[in-house]
């Protein structure tokens, strides 16, 4: 019997090549499409999922009591390491991290600039990182040692022995590899290319060593092994007022963040953890089965269209004995083994489409054929998708009775209802996907195009490394006297990103004005290097003595409900500063309002050089000269640069990618929809052949047969974009409510994306409903 279905199936296929195109290539774009976005999910869930202790591994967090709300932050204090430690019982192992970042590696002539992370001594034993070589439980141990990823090894020593070689860290001290690691899968929270002891930043950094006994320094990240069986709840419970009790003023509660929640469930809300990418996770898995809803819909429309080819056979059939039971499976069958024919046809679309697909998502993503999963969820997509498409067709089509059908009685109409809901539905999803591309479209532009508080044009960022610091006066001077620069300062962040938030005190503060301020610290022409607009007061000038002077943005005075603010005081690090001077707000996010800043006079706090460029002069020229005065002054280290417009363009990545899936996916479909729409047109065009060929001898014009053939399907569209409009609105709007700074979805929005699919679904039927009409009569009705 099965061997018969396939027969038939094929004989099918064949005979109406053109139909059964569109249905195959149809159910492969659907199908292409559900496997791109299965392989991402799949990556994006399998985050940190190779860790063998997973379950029990925690990042510790704090909640913090704001204006409005709990904020929630990892920025922790170091002395409590040996507090949980010392006094919880279910707490295996505690390690402090820094935030990562570049540091120069070099050995003999080989040198490279890679990100590393300083880690407490437990930290291979807590994460699976596994060591090729050296002992993960003492690898860490040794202030004096350094572990190397394999690629990090490979660079450095090439096919020699790393192990106990010696490695120069930032030019300034010597570090002994004891340990060979493999290289950080690509779906890690954590990336790093080598890790050095933490003992070892203490060493080098006296900042830190001051901070095992600082409370009030919230510096660093710290990370929790829990016992095989612990309660993680209760343990939270009972660490929960660590800080509290060694900071009294402290209103911070400790909470434990796991590990299995870190990459999709990243966003907090009022203590809480809420939802992150799981949310784009969760649209993405909708607008797969959305793809292929629309193409298993293609598949239902042209077969019930097509039902009148079909029915005599149903009737010969029960004629000599079919039962129904065996045409349902004969036509399921047929559906089977078109969805089969689509997969492989959909797989070889995956494959062309994976290279320009990562490039799009930035991941590497391939199709695990050696994995069992990988065939349960094929063979899976196979069934359902058959299923799906071929249930409808089958169930119809069974159902003629033989006496009926064998009389010519029998009518393709009939299917017509059916088929005008089907259609309907496909363009409601399409409808959907128009909608959704637009609003993600504005509101990225939306962020493009806000004021930033500071010109980005010409703006260069130079990490502060090695020498720079001490020769920061000379590479200024040098810069300004060639005239590679118009302004240079220096700053403990650079203007794209903030690193430090504060809380400083002022005369007249409430115990309900909780919110940190963005600190930056930085030297003279801050706000001239960046065009920052004074709306009151100076900037730090070598005419004052400014060691306790400091700028607010309008933001900070708005808070503080200052009227007059030059004059007044504010009190922060036990240092007593005086306002001199308020800026417009400086934005660091697109899509956030301006938190409160306050800018002191610190040019020992320094992490970031920024430079002002001359608009004028030819910008690779300038950055080949800036950098060999660079390396006249900072010879060890390379000349590593970024443009502020560059980096702060990094801040739209993740609505990007957003935005990215969402045209793509949203062309797809309409593709799709329209694939269908179009044999269904020359279906239709087909059945009403004579009907139009009377209507033409009878003195029909061409565009009257035109509108004729295109008005059923414009009304099936109009009726979509009716019932979807409304459901769009609101499921964007609410999408939207997670930035402060957004669009609205406006009447004009709604009626685009009507538009657009009207014009692209009668531009399909056209050049059927063309073809019908410029057709010579006489060919329809010479049989008549």
């Amino acid at each position: 019997m099965l061997k018969n279905f396939v027969k038939i199936a094929i004989r099918n296929i064949l005979r109406n090549y053109v139909y059964s195109f569109i249905n195959i290539f149809g159910l492969a774009m659907g199908l292409c499409c559900a496997l791109l976005i299965i392989l991402w999910i799949n990556d994006e869930i399998r985050y940190d999922k190779f860790h063998t202790k997973a379950g029990q591994l925690y990042q510790v967090l704090q909640n913090n009591p704001g204006d409005n709300g709990i904020n929630t932050g990892n920025a922790m204090p170091l002395p409590l390491v040996d507090e949980l430690k010392t006094n919880e019982r279910d707490i295996a192992y505690v390690v402090a991290t820094d935030w990562g970042g570049s540091h120069l590696l070099n050995y003999g002539e080989k040198r490279f600039t890679w990100g590393g992370l300083y880690a407490g001594e437990d930290f291979l034993k807590m994460f699976s990182f596994p060591l090729v070589k050296g002992d993960s439980t003492t690898a860490l141990k040794d202030p004096s040692g350094i572990v190397l990823s394999v690629s990090a090894a490979k660079v450095l020593f090439g096919d020699d022995e790393a192990m106990g070689k010696i490695v120069r860290v930032d030019n300034e001290r010597d570090l002994t590899v004891t340990g060979i690691m493999e290289d950080v899968p690509a779906n890690s929270t954590f990336q790093f290319h080598y890790l050095m002891p933490f003992s070892a930043y203490m060493a080098s950094q006296e900042w830190v060593k001051r901070s095992l006994t600082n409370w009030d320094n919230n510096a660093f990240q710290l990370y929790v092994e829990l016992q095989p069986h612990a309660d993680a709840a209760a343990v939270q419970s009972r660490i929960r007022h660590s800080l509290a009790k060694n900071k009294p003023d402290s209103k911070s509660e400790i909470i434990l963040h796991p590990l299995s929640r870190w990459r999709l469930y990243s966003r907090f809300e009022n203590g809480r953890s809420v939802g992150g990418s799981i949310e784009f996770v969760q649209s993405l898995g909708i607008v797969a089965g959305f793809l292929l809803i629309i193409a298993c819909i293609n598949f239902m429309n042209l077969a019930t269209a097509r039902s009148e080819r079909r029915a005599r056979e149903v009737g010969i059939r029960k004629t000599v004995g079919s039962r129904r039971q065996e045409l349902i499976l004969q036509f399921i069958g047929e559906s089977m083994v078109v969805t089969m024919l689509a997969f492989l046809l959909a797989i070889a679309l995956t494959e062309l489409a994976l290279p320009f697909y990562n490039a799009l998502v930035s991941k590497k993503l391939s199709i695990p054929y050696g994995e069992p999963l990988t065939w349960i969820v094929s063979g899976s997509l196979i069934v359902v998708t058959g299923l799906i498409a071929g249930s409808y067709p089958a169930f119809y089509l069974s159902s003629f009775k033989a006496a009926t059908v064998l009389k010519g009685k029998i009518s393709s109409g009939k299917t017509a209802t059916p088929r005008k809901v089907l259609v309907t539905a496909q363009f409601c999803f399409t409808i959907f996907h128009i909608i959704a591309a637009i609003v993600f479209y504005k509101q990225i532009k939306h962020g493009e195009d806000r004021y930033l508080g500071y010109d980005q044009e010409n703006l260069v960022l130079v990490e502060n490394s090695g020498d720079i610091s001490k020769n920061y006066a000379a590479i200024k001077h040098e810069l300004l006297n060639k005239g590679l620069a118009v302004s240079v300062t220096k700053s403990n962040s650079p203007v794209t990103q903030v690193y430090a938030y504060m809380n400083p005190s002022w005369p007249g503060k409430t115990d309900e004005q909780r919110t940190s301020f963005a600190t930056i610290a930085t030297e003279y022409d801050y706000t001239k290097t960046l065009n920052i607009t004074l709306t009151a007061g100076r900037d730090f000038s070598n005419l004052y003595n400014d060691s306790t002077s400091m700028l607010l943005n309008q933001a900070a005075v708005d808070y503080m409900g200052l009227k007059k603010p030059l004059g007044e005081t504010m009190k922060w690090n036990e240092k007593t500063y005086h306002i001199v001077g308020v800026f417009e707000n400086v934005l660091s996010s697109p899509y956030l309002n301006a938190s409160p800043m306050m800018v002191v006079f610190d040019p020992e706090w320094f992490a970031d050089m920024t430079i002002r460029m001359p608009a004028n002069k030819n910008i690779s020229e300038m950055v080949a000269e800036t950098e060999k005065v660079f390396k006249h002054y900072n010879p060890a280290y390379p000349f590593n640069y970024r443009f502020a417009d560059a980096e702060f363009d990094n801040k739209f990545t993740g609505i990007k990618l957003i935005g990215n899936m969402a045209y793509v996916f949203s062309g797809l479909a309409i593709i799709i929809s329209c694939l269908g729409l179009f044999g269904l047109a020359a279906f239709t065009a087909e059945q009403r052949s004579k009907e139009i060929g009377i209507r033409k001898v009878l003195g029909a014009s061409v565009s009257h047969v035109m509108v004729l053939l295109s008005k059923d399907f414009t009304k099936l569209i109009t009726i979509a974009f009716v019932l979807t409009a409304p459901g769009a609105w609101w499921f964007l709007s609410m999408w939207l409510q997670r930035w402060p700074y957004r669009i609205e979805i406006s009447a004009t929005i709604l009626i685009v994306a009507g538009v657009s699919s009207l014009v692209l679904a009668v531009g399909t039927v056209s050049f059927q409903a063309m073809k019908a009409a410029i057709a010579n009569p006489v060919n329809s009705l010479r049989n008549e």
